[in-house]
């Protein structure tokens, strides 16, 4: 035991490791890797995004906190279980939530409130450059946001000198660097894969379509410069230490690797950057990514078209819900709980609620939910209204209630993936599973299984999430050798041993997802009274 202490004490001391920070939309997690890709030491900081005069958003200040507290964190960590002082580590990643709005003007000035992925309120931007590049345009993406903007005549327009996503602000704000990941860039702007860069084509349309609006700059002007992983992407600078780590002991001058999105670092942590793998990152929100072996036939504004951190195409279905609402309701029986005088914690609460649900009727009693938190481009809502529904003879007990809850959270997420695999037939050996959604594994993976109607897999590394898979890119760019492959690399030197739980889809659990997808899809006209009419 002392021998391994010891090891580990010298690796972190000699700087034989990596650290990973990913923003995600509730936690901010800071990670510290070791030589052989295990985790040492993590830190996290809680926060949530704010509805401000209708914008979901998060303010600098928050950032930085939040950044600063869970490094904090993880470095003191290290301190207590190790007995060193961290001050210096072989490469640094940064990773965050993708899409989004992020404007600057020449002095570093944040032009506008940071407009999240969250916001569906660039619907009219997100048709109009679907139908111009005939490619899909998402209305989270930052192209769309922009030239929302434009479209209505935001004044700070005519001041932006650079456009970038929150890990871009980030790594910017360290190494002085505007840069991107080709994962988060595919974000912002459509990726060209055959030149791994963005397209020159439809940049030469943007800017076409711009001429007559007197704006004083070419999109490729304002936008981040495309990396591909395993590259440089600059160094740590003092200034950088300065806003990382408060006590000033991480030395300057740490090699920082491409900042990637969360969809990146999802597939590196599951392995899932060949073709025909996928995985699914299921918490706040839940995405599916399917690396394909070929190009769609047409444009879906349901399917993004992102690549791997290696510029490879992927066909990605987002949902902005998932588990938002049930997490609420698991709160208020807590609450319900501690008023009763019982002291529960939060995670046997979520093992014994979600659990229940595998023992729900096979219809779940007649029941149907929307955890519209926020908008849902999927099924056309800009905005959301979370709601329960039943009938006076519906079986209205714990076991459907939470069932019709895990169902209703992949529900939109299902209708996506009928065009992929019923329009496009598009195949995928497993899905591997990561996210707040699997902790109580057995549920996650059944309901998963029987919504997707592939084996789902949850691997034991899934669960560090993308602060581990930004930590690994970081790693791979520290030490791949000249030609190593990101895929060998992972292969070798990551997944040597590959741990994992599959389950299959169940037939019946299948055909009842089917069922529920035929009452939640005609009971979607509910949902919009309730926007229309609940304000």
């Amino acid at each position: 035991m002392c021998t391994k202490l010891n090891t580990v004490r010298n690796s972190i001391l000699n700087g034989n490791t990596t650290i990973g920070i990913e923003l995600g939309s509730t936690r901010i997690k800071t990670v510290l890797v070791g030589p052989e890709h295990e985790i040492l030491a993590s830190g996290s900081h809680e926060w949530e995004n704010e509805n401000i005069d209708g914008i979901w958003t998060y303010s600098l200040e928050d950032i930085w906190k939040g950044v600063q507290d869970s490094y904090k964190n993880m470095a003191d960590a290290v301190e207590k279980e190790y007995g060193v002082v961290l001050k210096t580590t072989k490469a640094i990643g940064v990773s965050a939530m993708m899409h989004g709005y992020m404007v600057f003007d020449k002095n570093g000035k944040l032009l506008t409130p940071f407009r999240t992925w969250r916001n569906n309120i660039t619907g009219e931007a997100s048709g109009k450059l679907t139908e111009l590049f005939n490619y899909p345009i998402p209305q989270r993406w930052s192209i769309a946001h922009l030239y929302q903007a434009i479209l209505k005549n935001e004044e700070h327009i005519s001041e932006i000198s650079f456009m970038t996503t929150l890990a871009g602000y980030v790594h910017w704000k360290l190494t002085g660097k505007k840069v991107l990941g080709i994962n988060d860039a595919s974000g912002v702007f459509p990726i060209d894969i055959n030149n791994k860069n963005y397209n020159k084509k439809m940049l030469k349309q943007f800017n076409e379509i711009l001429r007559d609006k007197n704006i004083p700059w070419n999109l490729e002007d304002i936008l981040p410069e495309v990396l591909e992983a395993g590259e440089k992407a600059g160094e740590l600078t003092t200034e950088g230490v300065r806003l990382l780590d408060v006590t000033g002991r991480l030395e300057p001058g740490i090699f920082m690797c491409p900042p990637e999105g969360d969809a990146g670092t999802g597939m590196v942590a599951t392995n899932c950057i060949a073709e025909r793998t996928g995985n699914v990152s299921a918490g706040t929100s839940v995405f599916a990514m399917i690396v394909l072996d070929k190009e769609l036939s047409g444009a879906y504004p349901e399917i993004d078209l992102v690549t791997t951190p290696t510029g490879k195409l992927v066909a990605m279905v987002h949902s902005n819900n998932c588990t938002s609402d049930y997490d609420a309701w698991i709160g208020l029986f807590g609450e319900a709980v501690k008023a009763l005088g019982f002291e529960v914690s939060k995670a046997k609460l979520y093992d014994t609620f979600l659990s229940k649900a595998l023992e729900g009727d096979r219809d779940c009693g007649g029941l149907l939910s929307y955890g519209y938190i926020s908008g849902e481009h999927i099924t056309n809502f800009e905005e959301g209204r979370p709601m329960f529904i039943r009938k006076p003879d519906s079986n209205f007990n714990l076991a459907n209630f939470f069932r019709t809850h895990l169902f209703a959270s992949l529900a939109a997420l299902r209708i996506g993936l009928n065009i992929l695999f019923e329009k496009e037939s598009v195949k995928v050996d497993e899905i591997l599973g990561h996210g707040g959604f699997f902790k109580t594994r057995e549920a996650g993976q059944r309901i998963m299984a029987a919504a997707t109607r592939v084996p789902v897999s949850v691997m034991e590394t899934a669960g560090e999430g993308g602060a581990w898979g930004i930590a690994i890119l970081a790693s791979y760019m520290a030490n791949k050798s000249e030609k190593e492959t990101l895929e060998y690399f992972l292969n070798s030197n990551v997944f040597k041993v590959n741990r994992k739980i599959t389950v299959q889809p169940v037939s019946d659990d299948v055909a009842d997802f089917d069922v529920f997808m035929d009452r939640y899809i005609k009971g979607l006209v509910i949902e919009r009274s309730a926007v229309d009419n609940f304000k």
